[in-house]
This record gives structure tokens, C-alpha cells and sequence, in this order.
């Protein structure tokens, strides 16, 4: 029998992002709380302490701070003819493992989708007619609307200390930043950062081929911050130690830096490490949830957690796991196209060019993870979708990110991989070279879902997850779209040698490279419980004791990379929970 400990108001499974914001936020009514994090404690210091993180071997290839497979992995297919086979190296994606989560190692890019991508499948029905919509995409439309959110986006970019110029301040189009984003109330906590010469000499170029570039938004601090909760931030030197690594010198946005202090000073919270939970447990009739199980590390015992309030605030592939061990949804069955839950699944779609000028140096250790200029001139609400033949869109962003040289070596594909011409190579090349990405939408489709493994089996005996996974012909068109326009945009940079990087209509997935940590969808918001797990207030339909947070509830990916969206919606659930569910705990939709 598992040992139980005392009952708690609320039980929150993992404490990263959404974890720390709903603690902190729920704290303040006086709620007995708890957080589980299957991995380890760390902190800034002494976790991530100069120059110990500064370590590429050991952070940047060998991934120090992402979770290892042996710990919990998942199963991959790219279809039903495939037989799905554990991840045994993470690749594609790097989920994060410990107190912090992913939002430890993040690059920092910090976007609010725009307002078309939260009712896209109303913005394609007005302006072109269902009938463009392929056979096959769940295109949705998330039942909340950017003016509701834009309170709780406005709350994040505060709360996690964002650089950035508006380019829309209540209405009134700001010169300098984005003119395409949707209206925002204030503007950022902080001005925008300044640029290497890379993103400058980008930026010249758009501007003068009719773009409109702007810096991109930042969870990098530019200037000395104090945040809501008293949390304090330090400018950043552009060390180039971000994406893999925890930031030793409290200047980019993390849970650590911007939340975890406070919220550990607060008496009614406290958070367990190496308590891996297993399952949610459920009362007799079904509808409400009693707590949870998890595992004791440390104790090599299973525990019960009874708790009134349970919150899934894990990773989203590990919130969707749980939920299907746990018999939360009906598990979604792509052939009949029933069930909600593991049901639209998606990812990004990106791409990019790599210019090399034998004249110009760029200094490659100067940067960071979220530095550059950048276009939203191909964004989603601003391509016409009838004629191109797609529907999605993409920013572009140019800025140098490191000088690592393990990780961080571009040289023309026809460079020896080795030897004596290798070492030529990157004489000739190393700091003459600089780089434009596109960061593309995804769609969510029928086939590509998540579901548990007949075969493989955890530690614990629970089926793994498996993913079902593969590129559609609708987001590779979108993909060369912007392999065209940016193919005309390094034409006119006029580099001495130059490299595109985009994939070919008929690719397939290929989980070895790192592409995004960018997973979304498996427990999607819907109006109602037919089409989605949640509900407006990320509320579980037909458990109203249970929330679930993080990108599982994207109805499908933005362009964007999904920190803002995700932050805004736990902001927008805490509020709801606060104002409207813990005077009369009932389903709120």
C-alpha cells in the first residue's frame, strides 16, 4: 500500500513555467500547496554558477540539463505502417528535467501569437471559405480570443522581464517595432537590446527591399529589472551562453530568476524533487479528482498525494502521458476520429539561409539565445492563403546566438567533415558568416497524435507514450514559400557564397536533429468536451478539480515560438481559478 501524506488544498505537478506561476499565484489566497518535480532542485546559484555552466561539453552536446531518456522517454512513428521505437537520444527536442523545467535552458524568444492564429479557422472560413482547408487538418479556432488574453500576456512579459518594443499600443502603430502584432496595453518592461552587426546588416536590407524590421522580443534582460513579485534581473553582457545552459548572471527570463525565490518564501508553498508522479487518482463516480501517486525516489516507495485541487503543469508530452494513463479523456482514435485526448499533436516548421562574406567579420562571441532583427512580413495574418496554397506562417529573425565552437562551426557543404581540409575551412570561414531563420506555424492533422504503446513499457510497468508523427504536404508548401522569398532576400545581401536550408515537399521527419523544443497540442481547449480535454479556463471537462497548463492546450502551433502564448494562458487560468472557482468549485464552462 502506497504511504499517504497529509492532504493538501492543491497538488501541482511539475515546477517549471506554468508550475511557478500557478503556485505563486494561488499562494496568495492563503491555499495549502504542494509542487512534485521528478527531477532535481537548482538554482542559479549554485546550480548554474559562473564559469561552471559555461561548460559546452557538458551542457551544450551532452545536455546537462535536459532529461535523460533512461529516466522517461516516449516511442516514435511517422505512421501506421511504421512499428514506433523508444527515443533512446533526445534529438528533435529537448525536454528540460528538474525544478524549472525547459524554461531553465530556453533561448528566451518571447512572442503573443498574433490574433488571427487563436481564430484561425474562423479567419480562413471569412476570408477564403472552408473549402481551402485540407483533407485531413483539424484546423481549429481556441475558445478564447486575443483581446481576453491580452490582460495575461501583458501579465507574463512583466512578471518574466521581456525586452522589446511595441508595435501596437492600443491601436496607434509604433514606429520601430512590429506592425503587425496585435494591440498591446503598455508597452514591454524593458526597452529593446541592441543588436550584433549580423541582425544590422539584415535589418538594412529588408528595409530596403519594402520589409518592416524590428528587434525581437526578449526574455533577456536589457537593462536592471525588478519584477512584480520583487525578483530582481541584471543586463546581459551578450555572454552567448543560453539556449542548454541556465544563465549564471540572473539576466534571462527563468523560473528561477523571476519567480522560484518569491514563491519558495511563501509559508503555505512547499515542492518535493524526485517525486515522479504516476497517475491522477479519481473518486469512485469519476468526476473529480482525489490526488495523486507518485513515486519517492529517495524513499523507493509509491505515495499518495490527496489533494481538493489537482494542477498538470508538467512538460505537455508528460502531461498528455499522464492523462492517458490516468484514464483522463477519451483516448483519441485517429481512424474514427473520436476521442479528445493525445488528439493534435503538432510541432514547427523552420528553415534558413547561411551567407558567408569572405571581407566581413562577424564576432561570433558576441550574443544571445533571443538576439537579432526580425520580419513578421510573412507572418500568418499577413499572406493570402487562396492564392499561395497553404495556410500558415513564419517570422524571420537574423542575430547571432554563440561563438560555441563544438555546436557552433557553419562551413559550405562542399568542406571537408575532417582533417587537414576541415581545419582549412574553418580558418577561412570561422566569424565570416552569418545566418536568416524562418520560424514557421505547424497545423494539427488527423494521423499525427499520441496514444500509449502496445509494446515498450517505463521503470513503473506503464506503457511508454508513443508519437505519431510526420510532415504534411500543406506546412512543406509554407516551407517553401519562404525558402523563395528568402532566396530572393540573400540574393540581394549579395554574400560571396551562400546555403539554403529548407524541406523539400515529400520530407518526412527525421528525429536526429535538433529542430524546436517547440511540442504543442494532446490536450487541446475546445468549446466543448467533444472536440478538446479543456476548456477556456484550461479546466478538464468532466473533472472540474482538474486544470492542465502548458502548450498541450494549443488547438494548433503558432508561428511563434509558444513561451507567451503558454504564460498568458496560465495567468488566464489562475485568474479564473481565483475569481471564479474557489468560492464555488464547480465546472466553470
Amino acid at each position: 500500500m502506497a504511504r499517504q501524506e497529509p492532504r493538501k488544498d492543491v497538488v501541482i505537478v511539475g515546477l517549471g513555467w506554468t508550475g511557478s506561476i500557478l503556485g505563486m499565484e494561488l499562494s496568495q489566497e492563503g491555499l495549502d500547496i504542494v509542487a512534485l518535480e521528478r527531477g532535481a532542485d537548482q538554482d542559479t546559484v549554485p546550480e548554474f554558477k559562473y564559469p561552471d555552466m559555461l561548460d559546452e561539453l557538458r551542457y551544450g552536446v551532452r545536455l546537462g540539463l535536459v532529461l535523460k531518456p533512461r529516466n522517461q522517454t516516449l516511442t516514435i512513428r511517422r505512421g501506421p505502417d511504421e512499428v514506433a521505437l523508444p527515443f533512446r537520444s533526445f534529438g528533435s527536442f529537448l525536454p528540460g528535467n528538474g525544478v524549472g523545467g525547459a524554461g531553465a535552458h530556453w533561448n528566451g524568444l518571447n512572442w503573443r501569437p498574433q490574433p488571427e492564429e487563436l481564430k484561425l479557422r474562423s479567419h480562413v472560413r471569412d476570408n477564403w471559405g472552408e473549402q481551402i482547408i485540407p483533407e485531413g487538418m483539424l484546423l481549429g479556432d481556441y475558445p478564447v480570443s486575443y483581446d481576453e488574453l491580452e490582460p495575461f500576456f501583458d501579465r507574463f512579459e512583466h512578471v518574466a522581464g521581456i525586452s522589446g518594443q511595441a508595435g501596437n499600443l492600443n491601436g496607434q502603430i509604433i514606429p520601430g517595432g512590429n506592425p503587425f502584432e496585435g494591440r498591446r496595453s503598455r508597452d514591454y518592461p524593458m526597452p529593446a537590446l541592441p543588436v550584433t552587426y549580423d541582425a544590422r546588416k539584415f535589418a538594412e536590407a529588408a528595409a530596403a527591399m519594402g520589409y518592416h524590421p524590428f528587434k525581437a522580443p526578449s526574455g533577456i534582460a536589457s537593462t536592471a529589472y525588478v519584477n512584480p513579485y520583487g525578483m530582481q534581473m541584471g543586463p546581459c553582457t551578450f555572454c552567448g551562453f543560453c539556449e542548454r545552459y541556465g544563465c549564471f548572471q540572473y539576466s534571462k527570463s527563468a523560473p528561477q530568476t523571476m519567480i522560484l525565490d518569491a514563491l519558495r518564501r511563501q509559508p503555505n508553498f512547499s515542492y518535493r524533487t524526485g517525486a515522479e508522479v504516476l497517475r491522477v487518482e479519481k473518486a469512485p463516480d469519476g468526476k473529480t479528482a482525489t490526488g495523486v501517486t507518485y513515486w519517492d525516489h529517495a524513499a523507493g516507495e509509491e505515495v499518495f498525494q490527496p489533494a481538493d485541487l489537482v494542477i498538470l503543469a508538467a512538460y505537455q508530452l508528460f502531461n498528455v502521458h499522464l492523462m492517458l494513463l490516468s484514464g483522463i479523456g477519451q483516448p483519441y482514435d485517429p481512424v474514427t476520429g473520436e476521442g479528445v485526448t493525445g488528439k493534435s499533436y503538432a510541432y514547427q516548421m523552420n528553415g534558413s539561409a547561411t551567407l558567408f562574406y569572405r571581407d566581413e567579420v562577424f564576432n561570433p562571441f558576441v550574443g544571445h539565445g533571443s538576439n537579432g532583427m526580425s520580419i513578421d512580413d510573412f507572418g500568418m495574418n499577413q499572406i493570402d492563403f487562396g492564392r499561395e496554397g497553404f495556410i500558415g506562417g513564419a517570422y524571420w529573425r537574423s542575430g547571432q546566438t554563440n561563438g560555441q565552437p563544438i555546436r557552433s562551426m557553419p562551413l559550405p557543404r562542399d568542406s571537408a567533415e575532417w582533417g587537414a581540409g576541415w581545419k582549412k575551412a574553418v580558418g577561412d570561414w570561422y566569424g565570416h558568416v552569418m545566418s536568416i531563420g524562418s520560424h514557421g506555424s505547424h497545423m494539427a492533422y488527423r494521423g499525427n497524435h499520441l496514444d500509449l504503446d502496445p509494446t515498450y513499457r517505463d521503470r513503473f510497468g506503464r506503457p511508454l507514450m508513443r508519437m505519431t508523427f510526420n510532415w504534411q504536404e500543406n506546412d512543406l508548401r509554407m516551407n517553401q514559400f519562404m525558402r523563395a522569398r528568402m532566396a530572393e532576400v540573400v540574393a540581394f545581401m549579395k554574400p560571396d557564397l551562400s546555403q539554403l536550408s529548407f524541406k523539400d515537399l515529400g520530407a518526412r521527419y527525421d528525429i536526429r536533429p535538433y529542430q524546436t523544443t517547440h511540442n504543442t497540442g494532446g490536450h487541446i481547449m475546445s468549446e466543448n468536451p467533444a472536440e478538446g480535454v479543456v476548456n477556456r479556463y484550461s479546466q478538464v471537462w468532466g473533472m472540474h478539480n482538474v486544470f492542465a497548463t502548458g502548450a498541450g492546450n494549443f488547438v494548433q502551433n503558432t508561428q511563434y515560438n509558444p513561451t507567451g502564448l503558454v504564460g498568458g494562458l496560465a495567468y488566464h487560468t489562475a485568474d479564473a481559478i481565483r475569481r471564479q472557482y474557489l468560492s464555488n468549485p464547480r465546472p466553470l464552462v
